[in-house]
């Protein structure tokens, strides 16, 4: 048995209707649509991307200033404190007095700078021992409570409540018992 074929609007099955026009112009229209919208979505990602890029870029520039420039602030304060130094040495004239009251202005400005920027000094003695803030160099007898700070032998900081560096402590540690 032969197969006829379908016949609709005068085309054989399969294929586009003619609607007067070039067969396909339709589907070649659509097409050139469709690829000029993916070519613009395609240019507006490599721009997003290239924007994401950028600022991340810029983002890491900062970090590394904020960084590499964190305790400009800090320093900005200290220099003062150098010069005074270098010009308590660099006096000849001066007496052991006047050199004795120099230091201690330089002492008065250093502190200043400490309290600015929240450096405080971990003086401990009569306290518990706190092993986040000291640390024992030894143990010595003494009339103290057991664990208590007796000496300081160089005092700890902290910077906005941070360890900067323990204090150096000797610690009591209860008699012997004689016998």
């Amino acid at each position: 048995m032969q197969e006829t074929p379908d016949i609709t609007n005068g085309q054989q099955y399969g294929t586009p209707p003619n609607d007067g026009g070039a067969p396909g112009s339709e589907l070649e229209e659509r097409l050139k649509q469709a690829e000029l919208a993916a070519q613009e979505h395609h240019d507006a990602y490599l721009r997003a991307r290239a924007d994401c890029d950028n600022a991340r870029k810029r983002s890491q520039n900062e970090i590394a200033n904020a960084h590499k420039f964190a305790v400009e602030n800090f320093v900005t304060e200290l220099v003062p404190v150098k010069d005074s130094l270098e010009a308590a040495l660099a006096s000849e004239s001066g007496s052991a007095e006047a050199l004795r009251s120099g230091v201690e202005l330089t002492l008065r400005q250093l502190k200043s700078v400490f309290d600015k920027f929240s450096v405080k000094e971990i003086n401990p003695v009569g306290e518990k021992f706190d092993p986040h803030r000291h640390q024992a160099i030894s143990m010595v007898e003494s009339d103290a409570e057991p664990n208590t700070v007796v000496q300081v032998l160089q005092k700890g900081y902290l910077l906005h409540d941070r360890v900067i560096r323990p204090a150096l402590v000797t610690v009591a540690k209860p008699k012997a018992v004689e016998n």
